[in-house]
């Protein structure tokens, strides 16, 4: 059964191991994922944030020895539901190394905003919110235990912020590629994302494959 909270991010869900199974989040879901460092081949896959874009978090805590989330891996797997993350090629290893979800359709508000923003170096999800949105969230609680059996509302309400916005970054940012040309060529990078997830999971982050 889940656990509510109401923070100043929003209505918080907070479940253990899985989402239910009657769960929908439309045809685009927001994504984030908290481990226990930056290294999805060493640190383990914590918590999984999801949100269907109307103000409430679903917050997924992942339990050592606690078996598996089909439902979880549903959603991810799932052809018809777009997985919108910021910086995708983090989150998709950590996914398929935490819980064994090749996730595709992907959608990278990161990788949208290296496309489109080439006047900055800027590309934080805080900096595109506040940026694009006029949007404030804070990054206190990123370098907190996130393997900890129980979570604090701090940590709770700063894991939620992560995906409260994502839908209207990617509106922002889905308009600027169109206008500049540049939709398609980002339609093939998230293509590739999984696989890349899968390359790092390897070790080929370096040497990188596609250098010289």
């Amino acid at each position: 059964m889940a656990k509510t909270m109401f923070t100043p991010a929003g209505p918080i869900q907070l479940h253990r191991q899985d989402l239910p199974p009657d769960l929908s989040f439309g045809s685009v879901v927001a994504v984030d994922t908290e481990t226990m460092g930056l290294d999805p081949r060493r640190d383990r896959l914590c918590l999984v944030q999801l949100s269907s874009g109307n103000g409430t978090a679903h917050l997924v805590q992942i339990i050592p020895g606690g078996g598996p989330s089909p439902n979880l891996v549903r959603l991810m797997e799932d052809p018809g539901v777009v997985k919108l993350f910021h910086f995708a090629r983090f989150d998709v290893a950590a996914l398929f190394q935490g819980i064994g979800a090749t996730v595709a359709p992907v959608r990278c508000t990161k990788i949208a905003s290296k496309l489109v923003r080439t006047y900055t170096d800027r590309h934080g999800l805080k900096d595109l919110c506040r940026d694009l949105l006029g949007v404030e969230i804070s990054k206190q609680q990123q370098t907190s235990d996130w393997g900890a059996p129980e979570l604090t509302p701090e940590q709770c309400a700063y894991a939620a912020s992560d995906v409260l916005h994502l839908h209207a970054l990617w509106a922002r940012l889905e308009a600027l590629l169109v206008r500049e040309g540049r939709l398609a060529l980002a339609e093939d990078c998230y293509r590739f994302l999984p696989a890349r997830g899968k390359l790092d999971l390897m070790g080929y982050e370096e040497p990188d494959i596609f250098s010289h």
